[in-house]
């Protein structure tokens, strides 16, 4: 635990604080966020923590990644909650700035990755939303000049894009994508997950039944990338999700995959109760010979796992 967390909202103190670690020969980490912390942004931080002598969270609900008519006036906020759990798991600086700190008057400048902002949550988006992204994360780690910037598999597009943006622009930082944290039933961890109601959190862990079911084809020896996804879309179905995408796809590129000769991201994007929720797996095809299915994967609670147990 880090009793000493420094709350910080200006980029220049934030850079005097910085300079003088470095001057200390200290390495920093940073792990971006728009707050709003569960357990998934704390595992970052532990990563962060682990490999890095000064650990730095943002916490900056970005407004420019936010199309009209979506959930900014809604997206929970709780500085003082965060700063707590962000304390607790040894963050040493939390910047936190206002918007005018991040987009002063004037600013007019955007950055834009083509072909990767227009894929996937860019279709349903838009591709302003990632330029809103690589935007802002390009900002932040030009403010905060880190070692290694960690971010969560969770958000795999967002991931292709920071690096792209970072590869593209020479941007000296390390960029680390950890695993997917996942409550027990297997629901991936967001932050918007606080916006679902009893029932729409019974109906939301078929996203993840949905891509237990492409690892089970694929390991069972499915290497068509369409009958994969047809398969996950059948699983949607039973929980009477209907996704916006199911796609198998390059994890670099996010171009279709044409087969599963390679590593393809399966994702998945879907409305639920109101609520946009993504979620995605890797298959490595040197993995899924020896599938070991979690306890979540073999799940009885399924309608349609219900009706044929009723049947028997």
């Amino acid at each position: 635990m880090n009793s000493q967390l420094k709350t910080i909202r200006t980029v220049a103190e934030l850079r005097r604080d910085l300079a003088c670690a470095r001057r200390a020969g200290q390495t920093v980490g940073l792990v971006p966020t728009m707050g709003a912390l569960h357990d998934g942004h704390l595992s970052l931080v532990r990563r962060a923590r682990a490999e890095s002598d000064l650990v730095v969270m943002s916490v900056f609900v970005n407004p420019t990644q936010f199309g009209p008519g979506e959930d900014l006036d809604r997206y929970p906020r709780a500085e003082e909650r965060d700063a707590e759990l962000a304390g607790a798991a040894g963050v040493d600086i939390l910047f936190a700035p206002g918007v005018r700190e991040v987009y002063p008057d004037g600013f007019a400048t955007t950055v834009r990755v083509a072909g990767l902002a227009d894929r996937l949550c860019g279709v349903q988006r838009g591709a302003g939303h990632f330029d809103g992204v690589a935007t802002v994360v390009t900002k932040l780690l030009n403010m905060v000049g880190p070692d290694t910037a960690y971010f969560g598999q969770k958000d795999a597009q967002q991931a292709a894009v920071i690096s792209r943006v970072v590869r593209d622009l020479d941007i000296p930082v390390r960029i680390e994508v950890c695993p997917t944290v996942r409550e027990p039933d297997g629901l991936a961890m967001s932050s918007r997950n606080t916006h679902l109601d009893g029932a729409a959190r019974a109906r939301a862990v078929g996203l993840s039944r949905a891509l237990d079911a492409a690892v089970r084809a694929a390991g069972d020896g499915e290497r068509d990338p369409q009958a994969v996804g047809l398969l996950a879309r059948r699983e949607l179905a039973a929980y009477e999700i209907e996704p916006e995408y199911v796609e198998l796809v390059s994890p670099q590129t996010l171009e279709p995959a044409a087969d599963l000769d390679g590593p393809v991201l399966v994702a998945v994007a879907a409305r639920i109760g109101g609520t946009r929720l993504i979620d995605n797996v890797i298959l490595e095809p040197h993995e899924l010979d020896d599938v070991i299915l979690e306890p979540h994967e073999l799940d009885e609670t399924a309608p349609h796992q219900q009706e044929a147990r009723r049947a028997g």
